[in-house]
């Protein structure tokens, strides 16, 4: 399975900034992506046309958008619709992300909208699920992630199910470790990434194995080797240590 390494750049980056961090990637990187790895960077709004251009013509390049509204159009006051993300340049979205959950109120069933959304879009969406820390301390791991993939995945119809792999990724977020500083140790880690399989299979069938499973949550350089090398981790979901290309290149080559 093709690992991913994803950044989510959140609200930094002026389109200048933006256009220059995707140039030094894609120069970097312009032989090709090592170990055959997918680098997928979602910038602000106004900055995903210059990463795109920048990208173009690059071999396991990708751009997509932080967030999307579940509707083609209408009066909906500063949001944003697939068809605009996609006259942008980006393939990819985001959906369910910690921050979109926990600090602006996104339900577990809007999510499920957005996922089957972007999906009937023709988009490639990256599904962010985890658990805050009083849920961990409760035991409720498992708990959480059940009812977070079964609200997003169970109402798609079967023909749309059967098209998820290559199409769905799942990003393991502990909410506890998301800019704090703090990682998931490997037990952890580990844990959660096989909770998150056997619930997939569950809901999917046998092709639950071949959709990839990122850990995001703290990620650096210095421990980035460590947690893909994992059983189950088949990418990175990285912040902060995305910003600056150097720090997103060692990543990278992890």
């Amino acid at each position: 399975m093709q690992k991913i390494i994803a950044a989510n750049w959140k609200m930094y980056k002026t389109r200048v900034e933006a256009a220059q961090t995707a140039r030094e990637l894609a120069e970097a990187l312009a032989d090709g992506t090592p170990h055959d790895r997918l680098v997928l960077v979602f910038p602000p709004f106004t900055d995903i046309t210059a990463v795109a251009e920048a990208f173009t013509g690059k071999k396991n390049l990708a751009v997509g958008g932080q967030n999307f509204y579940p509707a083609e159009q209408g009066a909906f006051t500063g949001e944003i619709s697939a068809d605009m993300l996609r006259d942008t340049g980006a393939t990819w979205v985001l959906a369910g992300h910690s921050e979109r959950r926990h600090v602006f109120g996104e339900s577990d069933e809007l999510v499920a909208r957005k996922t089957a959304f972007a999906l009937t879009q023709d988009f490639k969406v990256m599904l962010c699920v985890g658990e805050m820390l009083h849920e961990r301390e409760a035991g409720q791991l498992r708990d959480v992630l059940a009812r977070q993939l079964a609200t997003a995945l169970e109402p798609l119809p079967e023909a749309l199910r059967g098209t998820l792999p290559g199409r769905l990724a799942l990003a393991y977020e502990p909410v506890w470790a998301i800019g704090t500083g703090k990682v998931a140790g490997p037990v952890e880690v580990q844990e959660a990434h096989a909770v998150l399989r056997a619930l997939l299979t569950d809901l999917i069938g046998a092709t639950a194995a071949e959709l990839p499973i990122l850990y995001g949550g703290s990620v650096k350089p210095d421990n980035a080797s460590a947690l893909v090398g994992l059983d189950n981790v088949d990418g990175l979901l990285v912040g902060g240590a995305s910003l600056e290309a150097q720090s997103f290149l060692q990543i990278i080559g992890s």
